[in-house]
């Protein structure tokens, strides 16, 4: 069985524009493009789970173009790798007679240093035959050459539109609750949509994951919080940086003040207890700075470097 058949989020995944939920400004602009019948380079940025990479693939499929996706935390660390996987693709023609598209998952994670550079030589080289559409969380992370090179879109969603897009999306999560017979409480979906928005991704990853027992009740919202801290106190003992600054990326919305605190509680008893008054004083130190950091995301990624670097974890 592959993830397709599987994952609700790729099983459930839209395949035409006009079945994602999408504020209007945005649904507007990729419908434009599908009726010109041309995918120019694109630069999709907004928050995880915001629809990105599905409409990525959408534009794909609609238009009829041969695509590849390349995961830039990944695949595109390693520029041979990408390299190779691009020219093998690129070079060809398609066997259609149609567009090809290399679709760049998190390209931010892309070195911007080594990797974003060749590859503006790629989307280059291979103008007349492939486009390239590069999905980031943050695009001050991409480098001005291959800004230029691609037309922009931001995932921003007007306040006035939100309260539509979340009814949306409730709709959509009750049609695949029926479909896989999972029992479920409306307002124990409206709350996580609420909560998670709009990271419509990880609403559809949580109704998978609890409601294996085929029941979503009130139990759902008391596990979010403390299973959301694990994977992160996973990647710092583990010494897995580029996973931690994921997470943190992914998590950065929250409220510091209290993300500080709920660190500190999952730390205490996994760390050895010659570690812990080290541990204390860096995330105390982290979070006062917090409150004058330009960037507050950085800073919280400087803390668990430190943590990561500085304090042992218990073997068990």
């Amino acid at each position: 069985m592959n993830d397709s058949e599987f994952l609700f989020v790729e099983k459930y995944r839209p395949q035409k524009i006009e079945d994602i939920v999408l504020p209007s400004n945005l649904y507007d602009t990729f419908k434009d493009i599908v009726e010109t019948g041309e995918i120019p380079n694109l630069l999709l940025n907004g928050t995880a789970g915001c629809g990105k990479t599905t409409v990525a693939k959408a534009l794909c499929n609609e238009l009829g173009a041969d695509f590849i996706v390349i995961n830039g935390s990944d695949e595109g660390r390693l520029i041979d790798t990408l390299r190779t996987k691009i020219k093998n693709f690129a070079s060809t023609t398609s066997l259609q007679g149609g567009p090809k598209v290399v679709i760049l998952d998190e390209a931010d994670y892309i070195s911007a240093e080594s990797v974003q550079p060749a590859l503006r030589g790629f989307i280059e080289e291979f103008s007349s035959n492939c486009r390239f559409i590069m999905t980031c969380n943050f695009k001050n992370r991409i480098i001005n050459p291959l800004h230029s090179r691609c037309t922009v879109i931001d995932f921003k969603i007007p306040n006035s539109e939100k309260p539509k897009l979340a009814s949306q999306f409730l709709a959509r999560l009750m049609e695949i609750c029926n479909e896989e017979g999972i029992k479920f409480n409306e307002a124990v979906l409206a709350e996580l949509i609420m909560k998670f928005f709009p990271d419509f991704r990880r609403c559809l990853n949580e109704v998978q994951r609890y409601g294996i027992g085929g029941t979503i009740d009130t139990g759902l919202l008391s596990t979010l919080a403390e299973e959301k801290i694990t994977p992160l106190i996973n990647t710092l003992k583990d010494k897995k940086w580029t996973e931690m600054r994921k997470w943190v990326g992914e998590n950065s919305d929250n409220d510091l003040s209290v993300m500080y605190r709920k660190i500190f509680n999952a730390l205490e008893d996994k760390l050895e207890p010659a570690s812990i008054p080290a541990c204390v004083l860096i995330i105390a130190d982290y979070q006062y700075k917090s409150a004058f950091a330009a960037d507050t995301e950085i800073n919280l990624v400087a803390c668990l470097t430190e943590i990561m670097s500085e304090c042992k974890f218990r073997s068990k």
